[in-house]
């Protein structure tokens, strides 16, 4: 009997010591369950959570976050759902790496190549949004053109990830970067972390007013979503993306000037001009009567005009106008409608613009300063988006004539129309760069027919010498994102535009 209550008194005192060391671990971690560094490591990382100021201390090394592989401490929780995580974040001490990063992250697993996606706060005071889709691949981002955020907010909708920020005094949270799709199982890892960038140092960083929120509301129709537009820019030799201009609303398929340092693009029937830094807010264009334009647009290659396709005249039609590229009345070029502008030749005599004649969508070239229209491509199904060569041998466009849509070319007048490469999805709007060297085009799954907008879809670059393809950029987009020439002048970068559905009950 008496053996009997001292092994009660013992397991009472082991179930109080293991409920007593749970409650101080989680006093010590806070909203979070555990830490640890991820990856290889030289010197160990540790937290330390100040339970009276709500604060984490992070210090940790690791050689980088990026590339295919990660090292670096973090601080954990295991979630299921849709959910924020939000902090402000500060390093600890001057200088270090400009590259090292303090981050809000949510990951598949610890492995040092899972699939994750976190916004980094690095030392410089850049914030980007940064993601690994698939497990072992290289990482990409999108940068915030706005630096030094005080305070940072990662959302998951679905599969869905977002970047917020907000600068000092308590301004308002805004979104500041692209929405990837990133796939992960339920659960996954949610937490915040520390990486130097440098293996032999150890860097802290500062987390305070951390804020792990669930989502609980889930939204059944379009209306319970709120739409924005990013304009990005992309390097087509990295994976670095930068939104340069975020708005809520939808906006579309922006043009390079010939100059480098302005983007143009459509928005709710009218011609907007943005710095290419997004340093300053949009302008709109006098475009005169023409108040319902589309996204078919484009600049001539002297930069003196402007080719607009509006909607304004002819039973709300599409037609094709040129107006001077400072604005003022627009002159109509097609006589028929509905037709669609795509293209100038290099020497700005002649427009190309798709046409809907009799049922049929082809492609066409008409004078620039008017005249009859000359059909150039007669084959059963839908053709569209032609686009000149540099060197104006050829005109680029997009066929459905096999079956599904894919990418073809032929020559200026029409002549040996031929394809130029053949696989399983359905590929849009040819672009070609100044040098002619490559190709960026819009590459849809298989199963979407058309060209709708708001579907996950993949930018592909073409090298012509030898025709490799390779992915540079997947996002939510379709529809608006790359309908018309967009490369930089230098044929580094092309821009575009991808979208975001965010429920109303989380914006």
């Amino acid at each position: 009997m008496v053996l009997s209550k001292v092994l009660w008194v013992l397991l009472f005192l082991v179930f109080a010591l293991g409920a007593a060391a749970q409650e101080k671990n989680s006093a010590r971690l806070g909203v979070f369950d555990a830490s640890g560094d991820v990856g290889t490591v030289l010197h160990a990382g540790s937290a330390e959570y100040d339970a009276a100021k709500g604060t984490y201390t992070i210090a940790g090394s690791g050689e980088n976050m990026w590339f295919a592989k990660d090292a670096y401490q973090f601080v954990w929780k295991k979630m299921s759902g849709d959910l924020g995580l939000s902090a402000d974040i500060s390093f600890v001490g001057n200088g270090g790496n400009a590259h090292r990063k303090a981050v809000l992250m949510i990951r598949q697993s610890l492995d040092e190549d899972s699939v994750y996606v976190d916004i980094a706060r690095h030392g410089n005071g850049m914030a980007a949004l940064q993601f690994r889709a698939e497990k072992g691949e290289l990482t990409s981002e999108v940068q915030s053109p706005s630096w030094g955020p005080a305070h940072l907010r990662i959302e998951k909708h679905g599969a869905y990830a977002t970047m917020w920020l907000a600068g000092d005094g308590g301004s308002e949270l805004k979104i500041a970067g692209a929405s990837p799709r990133i796939e992960l199982k339920e659960p996954f890892y949610v937490g915040i972390g520390v990486c130097s960038h440098d293996q032999g140092v150890v860097e802290k960083a500062v987390f305070s007013d951390v804020k792990l929120t669930e989502f609980k509301s889930a939204a059944a129709s379009e209306k319970d979503f709120v739409l924005y537009s990013f304009l990005e820019r992309l390097p087509v030799e990295s994976n670095d993306r930068t939104a340069v201009y975020v708005e809520q609303g939808r906006f579309e398929a922006p043009n390079w000037t010939r100059d480098g340092k302005t983007l143009l693009f459509n928005r709710e029937g009218r011609i907007l001009l943005l710095p290419a830094e997004g340093k300053a807010a949009p302008r709109t264009v006098d475009t005169g009567f023409a108040v319902r334009c589309n996204n078919d647009h484009g600049i001539s290659p002297d930069s003196l005009l402007l080719a607009i396709s509006d909607q304004s005249q002819e039973n709300h039609q599409s037609l094709v106008y040129v107006l001077p590229f400072a604005g003022g009345a627009p002159r109509r070029v097609t006589k028929n409608a509905p037709s669609y502008w795509h293209g100038w030749s290099p020497d700005g005599k002649t427009l190309a613009f798709v046409g809907q004649r009799n049922g049929d969508f082809d492609i066409y070239t008409i004078p620039a300063g008017g005249g009859e229209e000359t059909r150039l491509t007669t084959a059963k199904g839908l053709d569209d988006g032609p686009e000149y060569s540099p060197d104006g041998q050829y005109i680029y466009f997009n066929s459905e004539r096999t079956g599904h849509m894919q990418i073809w070319r032929m020559k200026a007048d029409g002549s040996e129309q031929e394809q130029l490469f053949a696989d399983e999805y359905n590929d849009w709007f040819p672009h070609i760069s100044p040098d002619g060297k490559y190709m960026v085009f819009l590459t849809y799954d298989q199963g979407v027919s058309g060209h709708p907008e708001n579907k996950d879809v993949m930018l592909r670059l073409m090298t012509l010498a030898d025709k490799k393809i390779k992915t540079i950029a997947r996002l939510f987009g379709g529809q608006g994102t790359i309908n018309v020439p967009s490369w930089s002048p230098d044929s580094k970068s092309v821009a575009f535009v991808s979208y975001a559905l965010i429920p109303r009950a989380a914006d």
